[in-house]
């Protein structure tokens, strides 16, 4: 059969069939996209990821979607005269020439998206396949984007028709706008931005691989103070309150991992890959990598000065362990939160406290206590002051609520 020179971003491509009867039947086939379908078992249930981050939730196959059009177009498979290949040159001009406008009419589309009466891609599977995909450590947050985004369609009357599904062209400035409203009206601090950045990442992949050509985000923003810190920070008291107390089946991983980070400042990512080889116990220092600015920064490398009581925490590798053993064998995220908020209620602290809480309480407690901004912002791993700088602000704050609470004066006795 004769070669069609298709181009690799061709689409539709040029194809081609052997008929029974000896002649070629030219015939056109688009790619619409994929989407997502669940994996069922043999009764028809939904198969589980078993371990990892996704343990628990269902597996997925990415189905690509394609549509072939018949050109009623022939070649001679075996032209044997001039007459035979003159008019197999002549099909194929014919044949490469509707292809282009088919093409042009793709290019054309107005809507944003391909061949919009017959293309059956949904928004929502596209979200899911893209995270079925994703390696990066964020994936609970652009698993959060997906979620508060379906919430958002089945808690809005105007949008609530498109909660079992929508098209990419669908997606338009006003829903956006009203996506981000509801993001505010839900998030605390800078939930509703941190969201709404994983959403776009979304947008802009479907962008990159022309499933979206118009962006809906455009213009649209979630402005947030970075230098105001939106966390709760648990005092000195409290964080002895909480170290008082036990409660029946508590995890002692999870406790003492979640101890160590209000006394270092680290992130749940960086705690839970701690080894013992992290661990310099002749020079009692702790030595780890950011997880976060891992290949992004220079200054990803973070040194902690242990004392005594932090190394007895930490320990020494057991029988059957080596120095790169886990030193917190931890479940997942939601487990350890899950945990840490019974742990708070037990202890009496009426704060809505999450892990990053102990980052934050970390630096503003040793803030309080005299140390100096440059100091603090090598030991939570900065590069710069402007991330340190929102918890002087928040020292300043306490300091005015401690002046505060004391009796008002009485004017009369001055």
């Amino acid at each position: 059969m004769p070669k069609l020179e298709n181009k690799s971003k061709d689409n539709p491509r040029l194809e081609q069939r052997l008929l029974a009867d000896g002649q070629i039947s030219l015939y056109l086939e688009y790619y619409l996209g994929r989407q997502s379908e669940p994996i069922l078992d043999e009764y028809g249930e939904p198969v589980l990821y078993e371990k990892g981050k996704m343990a628990g939730t269902p597996k997925f196959k990415v189905k690509h979607i394609r549509r072939k059009e018949n050109l009623n177009l022939y070649l001679v498979a075996n032209p044997r005269t001039p007459i035979d290949r003159t008019q197999n040159k002549q099909t194929l001009l014919l044949a490469k020439k509707i292809r282009q406008e088919r093409e042009q009419e793709l290019l054309e589309d107005k809507e944003g998206y391909r061949l919009k009466k017959d293309r059956t891609i949904n928004f929502l599977d596209y979200f899911q396949t893209y995270i079925d995909n994703y390696t990066k450590k964020d994936i609970r947050m652009v698993q959060i984007a997906l979620k508060r985004f379906k919430d958002f369609l089945r808690d809005t009357p105007e949008y609530n028709k498109f909660v079992n599904g929508l098209m990419p062209g669908q997606l338009d400035k006003d829903m956006m706008e009203a996506f981000t409203e509801y993001l505010q009206s839900r998030s605390i601090g800078e939930g509703a931005k941190s969201i709404y950045q994983r959403f776009k990442k979304v947008i802009k992949y479907a962008i990159e691989h022309d499933v979206i050509i118009k962006n809906p985000c455009s213009g649209i923003v979630i402005k947030a103070d970075d230098q105001i810190l939106r966390k709760e920070v648990l005092s000195l008291e409290e964080e002895q309150a909480l170290m008082n107390t036990h409660y029946k089946g508590q995890n002692p991983n999870t406790r003492r991992a979640f101890i160590l980070c209000l006394y270092c400042g680290l992130r749940w990512c960086d705690v839970k890959d701690l080894t013992f080889a992290n661990v310099d116990y002749s020079n009692k220092l702790l030595k780890f990598e950011q997880n976060k600015t891992k290949g992004h920064s220079a200054s990803s490398g973070v040194v902690i000065p242990l004392n005594d009581g932090l190394l007895k925490l930490i320990g020494e590798p057991k029988d059957g362990q080596t120095k790169d053993s886990l030193i917190f064998s931890l479940p997942t995220y939601e487990s350890c939160l899950k945990s840490l908020r019974r742990w708070v209620k037990e202890a009496g602290i009426e704060k809505h406290i999450s892990w990053h809480c102990a980052r934050h309480s970390f630096a503003v407690n040793i803030l309080n206590n005299g140390a100096n901004i440059k100091t603090v912002a090598s030991l939570l791993g900065h590069s710069g002051l402007k991330h340190t700088e929102k918890y002087t602000r928040a020292v300043d704050k306490l300091k005015e609520d401690a002046i505060n609470s004391l009796p008002e004066l009485e004017t009369t006795n001055f």
